[in-house]
This record gives C-alpha cells, structure tokens and sequence, in this order.
C-alpha cells in the first residue's frame, strides 16, 4: 500500500489536509496536533509555498494508531512505540506490536491469579492460613525450635512457603504491610495466623502489580470491608479488557504505520 501523499492504494489523489482538518477528521486538538507532530508520534509534514504545513491519511492513520496506544499502554509507552515503528525492519515493529498484546495477557493472567489467591484465602476450611510446614521448601529449617505458638512460622518458613525471599518480607514489614511478633532475647519474627494470612494477601496482589502503596490501601479497605478487594481486581479485569480492545482496533492502522515506513530496510 503506498502512503505518499498524491496517491493510495486504489490510485485516488490522496488529499491534503491542513492542521485543522486533521485535528478535525482525528478529534484532537490543534496544537496536540503540532505537538504529537513535534514528538515525533507522526511523520514531519511538508510544508507548502505559503508555509502552512500540508498532512495527508498517513498522518490521519498515525494518529488514529497513537490513540488507540495511548488507551492500551499510556501515552509516553505509545509515543515511544510510535516512533519506532517506522525506524527499524516491518519485523521488529511488528513484534513491538504483539509484545504489547503479549503484556496485556500476562496482565490479566497475574490479575485472574491473584483473585483466585484471595478467593481461596477466604475460603478455607481446613486450616487456619492454608499454610503448614510442609509447604515450606526442603532445608528451610531456620528458625525451628525457637518459642512462639505452635501454628506460627518464622520468617524462613513463611518465605518458602510463599515463594518470597526474606529480604522481600521484611520489606513488607518496613512499609507497614506486615507486623509480626518478636520472640525471644534475640527478638526473632513470628509470624501468626493472622499475619501469614496477611502476608499471603500481599504476595497475591503484589504478584498481579499492585504497587506497595496501593496493597497498603487495599488492606486498609479490606479490614472495613472484606469483598472490597475482589472488586478493585473485577474492575482492574475490565480495564485490561478495555484496553485489549482498543489496541485491536488500532491493529490496522498500525499494520499501515509499519508499511508506510518509508526509512525501514529489511
């Protein structure tokens, strides 16, 4: 398909366009225009003999693909991405593309995980945290014997059992997330029942990519209201699907970036 602006791909003048018809045709702004342009999110306009700049459908297309990006992966990932579509071989920009359905996917992998973590949290019946000892990884022994109540764990146990490093547990306790007790003149942590069940909570939503901050909030809301989490999870599910879709219809229009690159060299 050619992309110059004079001609398209059934041989019809392709037309010029002036600032304002693009931002019209495309429902951005005229200085968003100049800017995006500026960014380099759109190709550099020719300028015609009176000094105005003169766009054509290849500017209509990169801005229209920009959109779409911008709802799926940001607006500074989809100017990042803009730009290196037309600068590398079709290949390569097409697998940009896919890595960004591919994050996508994972996103909503992690999140689908995380709620089926919580739910079965919330669930069990057969032990106070879902957690025993024979979870915790073979040799991960430290901290055996020392005092505390039974059903605790120390911090090597719960770690393995987890699948977190202990450095990473202590990080959750510096921020706040976790509070276990301190046993013995050595002040050892133990971990209790309500504290493992916790901790579980916080490997959950850390694994779907909530932030130290946000799992703070989240816990806070999850004491007043114990079905507050699982809704935050419903609506960041729905987000991910919104913003599948709108990579997919920008599909096309970056299949047209990617072609029209006229520096590309494969």
């Amino acid at each position: 398909m050619s992309d110059r602006a004079g001609s398209t791909s059934d041989g019809a003048a392709d037309p010029t366009l002036r600032t304002v018809d693009l931002a019209r045709i495309t429902g951005y702004s005229v200085q968003q225009v100049r800017d995006l342009e500026r960014l380099g999110v759109i190709p550099a306009a020719p300028r015609a003999p009176n000094g105005y700049r003169v766009y054509s459908r290849r500017h209509v297309r990169a801005l229209r693909a920009y959109r779409g990006l911008a709802v799926a992966a940001g607006p500074v990932t989809a100017r990042r991405t803009l730009r290196g579509l037309t600068e590398g071989p079709a290949t390569a920009a097409a697998a940009a593309v896919s890595a960004l359905h591919a994050g996508l996917h994972r996103e909503r992998a992690d999140l689908l995980a995380a709620g089926a973590a919580l739910r079965a949290i919330a669930a069990e019946a057969d032990g106070p945290t879902g957690l025993t000892r024979t979870d915790v990884a073979p040799g991960s022994d430290a901290g055996a014997g020392v005092g505390g109540p039974a059903d605790a764990m120390s911090i090597t146990e719960l770690g393995g059992a987890l699948g977190v490093r202990t450095s990473t547990l202590r990080h959750w306790e510096h921020e706040g997330l976790l509070h276990p007790d301190r046993v013995t003149s050595l002040r050892v942590r133990r971990y209790d029942v309500a504290t493992t069940r916790t901790a579980r909570i916080v490997a959950a939503l850390r694994a779907a990519g909530y932030g130290i901050d946000a799992v703070r909030g989240l816990l806070v809301r999850l004491g007043r209201e114990p079905g507050e989490t699982n809704r935050i999870l419903e609506a960041r599910l729905a987000d991910v699907g919104t913003r599948s879709l709108a990579l997919l219809r920008a599909g096309a229009d970056l299949a047209d970036v990617i072609e029209a690159g006229e520096a590309r060299v494969d």
